[in-house]
C-alpha cells in the first residue's frame, strides 16, 4: 500500500514541478543551450590559459631574476 502511495505522491510532484517551468539555464531549444554551453568552456579555458601564460611568464622572471 505504501508503495503505490509514495507513487501518487511522485506523480503530484513531478507535476507540480512540470507546472513551474523550466530549470534555470534550461530555456530554449536543445541546440541554443548546447552554443551556450559551448561558450562557456571556451571562455573557462581562455582564462586558464591566461592564468598559464602568466605563471610561466612569472617563473621565467623569477629565474631571470635569480641568476
Amino acid at each position: 500500500m505504501t508503495r503505490g502511495n509514495q507513487r501518487e505522491i511522485d506523480r503530484k510532484r513531478s507535476e507540480a514541478r512540470a507546472a513551474k517551468g523550466p530549470k534555470k539555464g534550461q530555456e530554449g531549444s536543445f541546440v541554443d543551450r548546447q552554443e551556450r554551453d559551448r561558450m562557456a568552456v571556451l571562455e573557462k579555458q581562455k582564462a586558464f590559459e591566461e592564468k598559464k601564460k602568466k605563471e610561466e611568464e612569472d617563473a621565467a622572471a623569477a629565474a631571470r631574476a635569480k641568476k
